[in-house]
């Protein structure tokens, strides 16, 4: 039976961030997770998790500026002490949060850099991060993200992923498998889920088209979450979907894709 998080950035968004903990709480959720914590005090996040019971299991690296389009720096050359910094930020943050996971967005490709010299730069910062948060206790993931939503972004095939996981060759190092970015992009979900299994470190959903809740679009997630069973992940599934409605109305997925 998959087990889901809520993400908070995207489910119950009409509610303040912080009290967004009690919403996916009372909706049966017993995780959360959420693209960033640096704007709110550890502790503030520590006890909204203590008091309602839930468990963090992902938050990102910082990304650079996000509200002006950035979506990570870990490609960028002149950024590399920025890159480092802020993963000293992310470990402090998850080991108050006690979340075990961190998700490392790459970023758009800079203008004038080359591929190769920004392939080479997020090799380092990621073989930099992998070392840092395993001596935390934190596993370190990436992310391919659909060029369709966010055009330039380095990262975008589960092959280019895992080639690059290769090249940092590290253990602590893993895929964070979006289904929906993975549909938009190259679709076959299931013979890569099966075939990348044991470099899976974190799995999120959203159907296509629309980003919104499974069961609205194109993926057949009744069969998929069969098959994600079946292929042996254990980890919880990360719901970072737009709902059609209001969150809590559009929840009843949970139970009819699963029977």
């Amino acid at each position: 039976m998959p087990r889901f998080a809520a993400n908070l950035s995207m489910l119950f968004t009409e509610l303040p961030f912080m009290q967004r903990f009690e919403a996916a709480a009372n909706a049966g959720f017993e995780a959360v997770e959420y693209l960033f914590p640096y704007a709110f005090d550890k502790k503030d996040l520590a006890e909204a998790l203590r008091a309602h019971r839930l468990t963090q299991v992902l938050h990102n690296l910082p990304a650079g500026n996000w509200d002006a389009g950035e979506r990570g720096i870990a490609c960028h050359p002149d950024r590399v002490g920025e890159f480092r910094e802020g993963v000293g930020m992310a470990i402090d943050y998850a080991t108050a949060l006690g979340c075990p996971k961190v998700n490392c967005l790459l970023g758009k490709l800079p203008d004038g850099v080359s591929p190769d010299a920004a392939r080479a730069v997020a090799v380092d910062n990621l073989r930099y991060a992998a070392k840092e948060l395993q001596a935390a206790g934190i596993r370190l993931l990436v992310e391919p993200v659909n060029h369709f939503d966010i055009p330039g972004f380095f990262l975008t095939r589960t092959d280019q992923a895992i080639a690059l996981i290769d090249d940092v060759g590290s253990s602590n190092l893993l895929l964070q498998y979006d289904i929906y970015h993975a549909q938009r992009m190259e679709g076959e979900l299931a013979a890569t889920i099966t075939r990348h299994m044991p470099r899976i470190g974190h799995i999120q959903l959203a159907d296509n088209p629309g980003r919104g809740e499974p069961g609205t679009g194109e993926i057949n997630y009744a069969w998929l979450f069969r098959h994600i069973d079946a292929a042996g992940y254990t980890g919880w599934i990360g719901c970072e979907y737009k709902p059609r409605g209001a969150t809590a109305d559009g929840l009843a997925w949970r139970q009819t894709l699963t029977a």
